[in-house]
């Protein structure tokens, strides 16, 4: 038997993401986003409200970072999310956090958040609040990558957010190999 909660945003898993901008005098700013996802090749998308200071950077500055959150940062990542800019101007250094200008879009990287997508902004849809992206470059420090160059989801570890019991979650144990594990059901 199921049991019918009705309309509720509720998805797993949902990714932590920490949008970085500059502010009109050129401080980094961060924010914590959980309603977002890739929606083409090269485009992401975010629900993001027009009274968030980022909202008002990223329309200024035509630019964004995206990273994903992890273990380790989930103390910032989590003040990024109940602290707003528009009260808190100062909240990377009071993260202790340190951004560097992304050599890519007019946004910063943090180096304490090892993966990011750094973006154009594509539009924004004030009504519906969903900002889209176009994806210019990922970048990913040396730290998780495998022997191959690749992005090691373990050595990552990146955080998702349930919305039902309001925590943050890391991602388990792989259980099969994508567009393998089917092939045992093709005739």
């Amino acid at each position: 038997m199921r049991k019918n909660f009705g309309a509720k945003p509720w998805l797993y898993p949902m990714p932590v993401l920490i949008l970085g901008t500059y502010n009109a005098d050129g401080t980094p700013n961060a924010m914590n986003a959980a309603w977002g996802g890739i929606s083409e090749e090269n485009e992401i998308f975010i629900c993001v409200s027009d009274d968030h200071k980022t909202t008002e950077n990223f329309l200024a500055t035509g630019a964004f970072t995206v990273s994903v959150a992890t273990a380790k940062t989930v103390v910032a990542a989590d003040f990024f999310g109940i602290v707003s800019g528009n009260d808190v101007p100062d909240k990377i250094s009071r993260a202790g956090w340190h951004a560097e200008k992304s050599a890519f879009v007019e946004a910063p990287l943090f180096a304490e958040l090892p993966l990011a997508l750094e973006c154009e902004v594509v539009s924004y849809e004030k009504e519906s609040c969903r900002l889209f992206g176009k994806i210019i470059n990922v970048s990913a420090d040396e730290r998780v990558l495998d022997a191959q160059g690749r992005i090691d989801a373990e050595k990552l570890s990146p955080i998702v957010y349930d919305p039902v019991a309001h925590v943050y979650r890391t991602l388990g144990t792989p259980v099969a190999r994508a567009f393998s594990a089917g092939k045992a059901l093709k005739s």
